[in-house]
């Protein structure tokens, strides 16, 4: 990494009066003139630290451009428990980040999984606004817009529509972590108030996702109900055959950061 730029640690506060969440952030300065910041948004339960966003950083650098990654509140470093949080929250929390430390300049957004879900919500924020020309893309991996109402809502099992309903969550157990993931009432019914789904979506911007054809978590008919959705001609959908929910391989990692150079050099 160029020593004139290197890493800036950040603390960003988010909620009512900035006191209620503490946000833990990375910002990697680009090159002088250049206005461009790509902004890592995360999955559920996933961190800033993550194979993906490392290795996307380091090639970010090497382009001169921006690169921004953070923890949501209940994730990583930052303040709270994920179970408190909601879209609605992870959503707060993107803005706050991006306008503490992205400045005026443009947005290359790369979600990953439930990231994916919140670049369309910040998309909508950005052109209710009057920012929509700030943002100059997306690169989307294996994202999951609606998960709570398109892929978790339609499989509920008795038991556990009945958790949610005496105990306000429930709980199944997770690949990614001995801890089971919990799964709130709270977060359910504040992904009905955010679907982006329901009608078109209109990102404003070129969209390239990247979606494995052997997730288990988010299927990849998932991707092309996405695109059927997308209102943009510059809309790529890459299928990788052999591919997970991760998408953390070598050569996964090659793809993403391919779409992400390919992504930055438009407009």
């Amino acid at each position: 990494m160029n020593e004139q730029r290197q890493r800036q640690n950040h603390e960003i506060a988010a909620g009512p009066a900035g006191a209620h969440r503490r946000l833990a952030a990375i910002l990697t300065p680009g090159r002088a003139g250049e206005d461009l910041t790509v902004v890592w948004l995360g999955g559920y339960r996933s961190d800033m630290t993550g194979t993906k966003a490392v290795a996307l950083e380091g090639h970010v650098d090497t382009l001169g451009f921006s690169f921004l990654r953070f923890d949501y509140s209940g994730h990583g470093t930052s303040s709270g428990h994920y179970s408190d949080g909601t879209i609605s929250i992870w959503l707060e929390d993107s803005l706050a980040v991006i306008d503490a430390l992205a400045g005026q300049g443009r947005l290359l957004l790369v979600g990953s999984s439930m990231g994916g879900w919140i670049a369309f919500r910040l998309a909508e924020t950005l052109r209710k606004r009057g920012d929509a020309e700030r943002l100059a893309g997306m690169v989307l991996i294996a994202p999951a817009p609606d998960f709570t109402s398109e892929l978790i809502e339609p499989n509920l099992t008795e038991a556990e529509r009945t958790a949610l309903a005496e105990n306000g969550y429930f709980e199944e157990a997770s690949d990614y972590s001995v801890e089971p993931n919990r799964f709130t009432a709270a977060l359910i019914d504040d992904g009905r108030n955010n679907r982006v789904m329901a009608g078109l979506i209109e990102p404003g911007c070129p969209v390239h996702i990247l979606q494995g054809m052997k997730d288990p978590d988010v299927p990849y008919t998932h991707a092309l109900k996405i695109m059927e959705r997308i209102v943009a001609d510059d809309a790529i959908l890459t299928l990788i055959r052999d591919g997970d929910h991760r998408l953390s391989r070598a050569e996964d990692i090659t793809l993403i950061v391919d779409a992400v150079s390919r992504m930055s050099q438009k407009g």
